[in-house]
């Protein structure tokens, strides 16, 4: 159900986001399909082989591609797959906690548009990703900002007349950010700021 209220938002239905309080705000899929400000601060930064972890509609797949700059997404939603694969990019639809072709050597894993959030557990993610890196690679992810207190928010979709399963979405501030890398077994955590948003590498 996850799924496929995230795929309707993407075709343009509205459909919102529900926290665990009762709150309500709309889940704006637009903002994913066209390119935003910021998005240059991390895109300059990839090394290729790049893996877009939760690549959703491909924004950065496509136009890493497009700069000549190999890259494959992976996403869990077929319709976020099937449009990265229509706006040209190589996607292949899995779970990053599963199978991964590719692992342990890619030079670059691209956790971007607050993907860090993933299955609510950063320590999690992170070390599972440092499997799909090869040695020296590097992970790049975008980060809250100073002063945004780190989270993990259980939510469900609304939308259509159907109410989604809860899931767990973590959020990380840049502030944080450096103990949770380390305790993934990274040395190195730069972090940045660009356009009102905040990122980090991780290596």
């Amino acid at each position: 159900m996850i799924g496929l209220l995230y795929a309707e938002s993407l075709k343009g239905a509205a459909v919102e986001i529900e926290h665990a309080d009762g709150t309500r705000r709309p889940l704006d899929s637009a903002r994913w399909l066209r390119p935003a400000p910021g998005d240059e601060a991390i895109l300059s930064r990839c090394l290729a082989p790049v893996l877009d972890i939760g690549c959703g509609p491909g924004r950065f797949t496509v136009e890493l591609a497009r700069r000549e700059v190999p890259t494959l997404g992976i996403d869990i939603t077929p319709y976020a797959v099937h449009l990265t694969r229509r706006a040209g990019g190589l996607v292949l639809c899995c779970d990053v906690f599963g199978p991964v072709v590719g692992s342990g050597h890619w030079a670059t894993a691209l956790l971007a548009d607050g993907n860090i959030g993933i299955g609510g557990d950063p320590h999690a993610l992170l070390r599972r990703v440092r499997e799909l890196v090869r040695p020296g690679g590097q992970i790049l992810t975008e980060v809250e900002p100073p002063g945004v207190a780190s989270r993990v928010d259980r939510l469900r979709l609304r939308g259509l007349g159907l109410t989604g399963d809860w899931f767990t979405w973590a959020r990380v501030s840049v502030t944080d950010f450096p103990s949770i890398a380390r305790s993934a077994g990274f040395t190195e955590v730069d972090s940045w700021q660009a356009d009102d948003r905040w990122f980090a590498r991780l290596h």
